[in-house]
């Protein structure tokens, strides 16, 4: 018998080493790998998830982190490199998706924040204005890289300046992680808790 359950166990095991590995999750065709690397730092797949508005998909995200959580405040806090990447579900004037997160950094922010990151905001908002429009399919990624600050790419190309507070890119963060996300089943599929 014991043989049976050592035979069973290898058998299991040979399986599993000749099974793929989760590479990627898909949303809705848009694909997040499992891990990336940014600021020299592998970084994990905390979750991903649709932005819908109304019934209309918008964007496909995804959130990496340097370990997963499923704990807000501990994201927040987390040392290392972490990235947000949007990759366009439709077709959007930059204006409108600069106001976009806009309200949600204002939803997520008291007057406080606000006026402790008018800069960085307004810095942010121009980083739209200089992209005439974002197109169904495009890649966006917000990254926080120590030492460095917020950086964001698009479709590879470096677009805006640097924010240098990890504060700022933690206000950016709650546009979707906040008490008011943009997208309420987004949040948890960010954090992991997707069905």
């Amino acid at each position: 018998m014991k043989a049976l359950h050592t035979l069973a166990a290898g058998a299991a095991l040979a399986l599993a080493f000749s099974l793929p590995a989760m590479a990627a999750i898909d949303v809705n065709g848009v694909k997040f790998e499992d891990t990336v690397k940014v600021g020299g730092k592998d970084l994990k797949l905390n979750g991903a998830g649709m932005r819908t508005k109304i019934v209309i998909k918008v964007y496909a995200a995804g959130l990496y982190l340097p370990e997963k959580s499923k704990n807000v405040a501990e994201i927040l806090g987390m040392e290392g490199p972490r990235r947000v990447t949007l990759v366009m579900a439709r077709d959007l004037s930059s204006e409108d998706l600069a106001k976009a997160f806009m309200d949600g950094i204002n939803d997520n922010l008291d007057k406080a924040e606000k006026a402790k990151f008018v800069t960085q905001i307004n810095k942010f908002g121009e980083m739209f204005a200089s992209v005439d429009q974002i197109k169904k399919g495009d890649v966006l990624h917000m990254d926080w890289v120590p030492g460095t600050g917020t950086v964001c790419e698009l479709n590879g190309k470096r677009i805006g300046g640097t924010a240098i507070d990890v504060g700022f890119y933690n206000a950016v963060l709650r546009i979707w992680l906040g008490d008011k996300p943009a997208d309420s089943s987004l949040k948890p599929a960010l954090l992991g808790d997707a069905k």
